[in-house]
């Protein structure tokens, strides 16, 4: 176990969870106090004290005639926590980023040049990275996520092709000699598999392995028969049991295929080598790998540490320490298996909030081809706020590049566009003020800042 990464972790996890928490926390305190007379300067200095920002005085000062929306208001508080807890990253996050089990300068000693993940929308995968995989984020290790794991193919050929393009010319350093790895990532809950797995296949694991077994060979296949047969990029599928955090590794066989009853399971692993010296337990995991890789038929193919049997090794010993860490931490089980999420984000992902259940994501350019994606987002906060009488709030974000000109404005425009189209969608909810949207761009070369595209609601006050 790294005690001293779980120990980041848990800091990092306690600060953002408490962040948000916060919200809650000083609206229920406000809720009380809005017909006293001092109510703005009370409530300044208790949003300045808890918040650490204000809020908006206009907001406050009518409260006495109707009382303050709190829908609304709860949902301005939020999405200024969101943006305080992006420019915070680089604080919160500088005790685990450089301990990850995998960084940056790995992917080349491992022969991968690009990583391109595609997990489930679900927001208990958001943590997919630091906590599951205890890999860091990095420039070219890609998070894309969908519903269900159901990435759009044409669009990941695009991003092969781009990548591709940059390893001919010389881009990318050793591109020779460096493969591209496109990986899905579908989740299954082992206490409660009927009711908390995956809610775009129905909670059916057995479609979610299928479905996106499908999805990677459909890539595969499409690359071959546009630029030539051999040149598909290597592929692996990761299962992740959302209650505890365990994963479950497909490699392919000897011929190519993925096998869905055919993995490597941590949490077996985990219990093996549990009790051994570090130096046996390494062993042990090293020869589960090698019979592995010899029930697939391929065991000329793989070689440790290289390779797809060297990151099933690297993935194995950092999930090992997740598994401690929710020992340790959460009794071995997640108190709420379910979705507990905060917002729901559509468009790119804010790569600086890497929490499980921080948020729901749904990756898209338009509402029209990520409607089932928002769909699902949707119907789970209509269980977590809607019914409480709290809104849906949808952080719409995408990136630019002052590098090309007109970026910024073109991703503005697109995030304008993503917003209204997601006002009409849910309608139903926007006139009810169950809605909020807010629109944010940020430079993804420059750091993690959020730009916000508009304004907030003109009014919260009365109802």
């Amino acid at each position: 176990m790294d005690a001293a990464l779980n120990d980041c972790l848990r800091h990092y996890e306690l600060t953002l969870r408490g962040r948000f928490a916060a919200v809650t926390d000083v609206l229920r305190t406000l809720s009380n106090l809005q017909h006293e007379r001092d109510f703005a300067q009370q409530a300044q200095a208790l949003a300045l004290e808890r918040l650490g920002f204000e809020l908006p005085a206009d907001w406050l000062a009518s409260a006495w005639v109707q009382g303050v929306d709190m829908s609304a208001m709860y949902a301005h508080c939020l999405f200024a926590t969101i943006a305080a807890s992006v420019d915070h990253a680089g604080i919160d996050q500088a005790c685990w980023q450089p301990r990850m089990t995998l960084q940056s300068v790995h992917w080349h000693a491992l022969g991968f040049h690009t990583i391109d993940i595609s997990p489930c929308a679900d927001g208990r995968l958001q943590g997919l990275l630091p906590f599951v995989l205890r890999t860091a984020p990095a420039p070219f290790v890609w998070v894309k996520a969908y519903a269900g794991a159901l990435f759009d193919v044409e669009h990941d050929v695009a991003d092969w092709t781009q990548r591709e393009l940059e390893r001919l010319t010389g881009a990318i350093e050793g591109g020779d000699r460096l493969d591209y790895l496109k990986v899905a990532a579908y989740h299954y809950s082992s206490s409660a598999p009927c009711d908390q797995g995956c809610a775009a296949h129905g909670s059916h694991d057995a479609a979610a392995v299928a479905a996106a077994i499908e999805r990677l060979h459909a890539l595969q296949v499409a690359v071959d028969n546009t630029y030539g047969h051999g040149a598909a990029p290597q592929v692996l599928l990761l299962g992740v049991d959302t209650d505890c955090d365990a994963i479950r590794i497909h490699l392919p066989d000897a011929s190519g295929q993925l096998r869905a009853e055919r993995y490597l399971d941590s949490a077996a692993l985990y219990r093996a080598t549990l009790g051994l010296s570090a130096d046996a337990a390494q062993q042990a995991l090293d020869a589960a790998l090698q019979r592995y890789a010899t029930e697939l038929g391929g065991a000329a193919l793989y070689h440790l540490p290289h390779g797809l049997l060297g990151l099933a090794q690297a993935w194995l010993v950092g999930n090992f320490s997740q598994l401690d860490y929710v020992q340790q931490h959460h009794g071995g089980r997640y108190a709420v298996i379910g979705h507990d999420e905060a917002f729901v984000c559509a468009g790119e992902a804010v790569p600086s909030l890497q929490l499980r259940n921080q948020f729901y994501f749904a990756h898209l350019d338009t509402v029209e081809e990520g409607a089932a994606d928002l769909d699902v987002g949707a119907r789970i906060f209509q269980g977590l706020n809607v019914q409480r009488g709290l809104p849906l709030p949808l952080l719409v974000h995408f990136t630019y590049s002052a590098r090309v000109p007109g970026s910024r404005e073109r991703a503005v425009a697109r995030g304008l566009r993503v917003a209204q189209a997601a006002r009409e969608r849910f309608a139903h909810l926007a006139e009810r003020g169950l809605l909020h949207c807010r629109v944010a761009v940020s430079e993804r070369h420059s750091g993690q800042r959020l730009e916000w595209a508009d304004a907030p609601a003109a009014t919260v006050a009365g109802h």
